[in-house]
């Protein structure tokens, strides 16, 4: 009799990927980034396991949006307080915290639970082409 077989934490190996966010429609390069970051593209996927990939995203600020998104899509956050609802564009959120522009939405491509957090932590997004992590000689990734 054949069976699955589930990953266990200790089994899973991680390797480091590295994507070039330039002129990169966010979207389409999240959903990649995110599929990498549960490990979905590896034969070992378990739902319940984090098995995914470290991926380190340089060049955050030269990322493209479609359409007038830049000006039209809003994040929105709140203090808890009555009133304390805050929101900013897209295209000033790419000038402040390009980083976060893109941490945003792969977080809401990854699943609504406390492994996403984990998954989350595995990524690692800089606003200009350096990066510190090269002694982890992460493989280039096109997307």
């Amino acid at each position: 009799m054949k069976t699955t077989k589930v990953a266990k934490k200790e089994e899973v190996t991680r390797d480091w990927f590295l994507v070039d966010a330039d002129n990169k429609v966010l979207g389409r390069m999240a959903t990649e980034i995110a599929n990498i970051l549960r490990g979905k593209k590896k034969p070992i996927y378990t739902p319940s396991v984090d098995t995914g990939d470290f991926v380190v995203v340089v060049n955050a600020e030269k990322i493209q949006l479609t359409g007038n998104k830049l000006a039209d899509k809003m994040y929105y956050s709140h203090s808890g307080f009555p009133g304390g609802i805050k929101s900013i564009a897209a295209g000033k959120l790419i000038e402040k915290k390009p980083e976060d522009l893109i941490r945003k939405a792969v977080k809401g491509m990854l699943p609504k639970n406390k492994l996403a957090r984990h998954m989350l932590k595995k990524l690692k997004v800089y606003a200009g082409p350096a990066h510190p992590h090269e002694a982890q000689q992460p493989k280039t990734l096109e997307i």
